[in-house]
């Protein structure tokens, strides 16, 4: 009987696709707590967020990164530059594909792209099967394959998931994680993700904001942490996190859809932030908000380095 150690494996493994296939939504089920956020809006990620999973004979670091697109801004060139630099410094890449949505230009050009990394294994992972039939994912699972040998990518494994339900989930880390190099953790164990905390209460911040808003004002929308500490002289067992942020907008019309009538709207993003930060954070927190317009900052290189694009 064989008394050989099992190799640990540690390395990084990207999930890239195009927006609103679910990436970030997975990034969560398979970190098993939340570090990216989600919206039904297309581009909702700008940075490549890390998370990190932990097992007994692994650590995994996935790597969510934006959406590909054709870039109508600097932003958006920005972000496909994040895209491919990220792609080519990973071990493992798992091109998201929903199944709700048939094949089309974006996959194309999405897998284009990628054929330039050929010697990085690339896993087909088509999401959100909850929302189609058997059939349909059969079909749909066919046409991945078809895909793939037109574009010149030989994929390593074709794994039909969803974040909701959890199906395969599991099944998706070992086959990431077999791919991985042998080494040891990369991260002290415990961590979850190395995004700094101001990033990730901007980020909360801007989930809340984005609820429920006009088409017009996703991609308008950033947020700036400008000042994040405990408050003096609170008792130690009843600590405050004063939090001040900023959130910016394009044009004054959109300063006013995001405060709504009376202050209503950003007195409700306030709320729903501050949980999601005091469950992150683990401590209570006073937020405070602002609005201002930072007059076409997609497209301004100085306002985007102030931005932190």
């Amino acid at each position: 009987m064989s008394t050989e150690a099992v190799p640990f494996r540690s390395g990084f493994a990207s999930l890239v696709g195009r927006p609103n296939v679910g990436k970030s939504t997975l990034t969560n089920a398979l970190v098993g707590t939340k570090i990216a956020i989600t919206s039904p809006r297309p581009q909702t990620t700008r940075h490549a967020i890390r998370g990190i999973v932990h097992r007994p004979d692994a650590q995994l670091v996935l790597v969510d990164t934006p959406g590909l697109h054709r870039p109508r801004t600097l932003l958006g060139e920005r972000l496909n530059d994040l895209v491919k630099n990220t792609w080519a410094e990973v071990d493992v890449v798992a091109v998201c594909l929903a199944a709700t949505e048939p094949v089309g230009p974006g996959d194309r050009f999405l897998l284009s792209e990628l054929a330039k990394v050929a010697r990085t294994p690339k896993l087909a992972v088509v999401t959100k099967t909850d929302l189609v039939t058997p059939d349909q994912l059969v079909g749909y699972l066919t046409s991945v394959a078809v895909l793939g040998e037109r574009m010149g990518i030989s994929w390593a494994d074709i794994v039909p998931v969803s974040a909701v339900n959890g199906f395969q989930v599991g099944l998706l880390a070992d086959l990431l994680v077999a791919r991985l190099p042998d080494g040891p953790p990369l991260y002290p164990d415990g961590d979850l993700t190395d995004e700094p905390e101001a990033t990730l209460v901007a980020e909360l911040i801007r989930e809340a904001a984005l609820e429920g808003v006009r088409e017009e004002l996703p991609h308008s929308l950033a947020v700036l942490v400008e000042e994040m500490g405990p408050r003096e002289g609170r008792p130690a067992d009843k600590p405050l996190l004063d939090i001040q942020a900023y959130l910016y907008v394009e044009r004054p019309t959109q300063k006013g859809i995001v405060i709504g009538k009376g202050g209503a709207r950003l007195k409700h993003v306030g709320t729903t932030a501050r949980k999601q930060i005091e469950a992150l954070l683990g401590t209570p927190v006073y937020l405070d908000l602002h609005v201002k317009v930072a007059k076409d900052w997609q497209r301004d290189p100085k306002q985007l380095r102030r931005l932190g694009f």
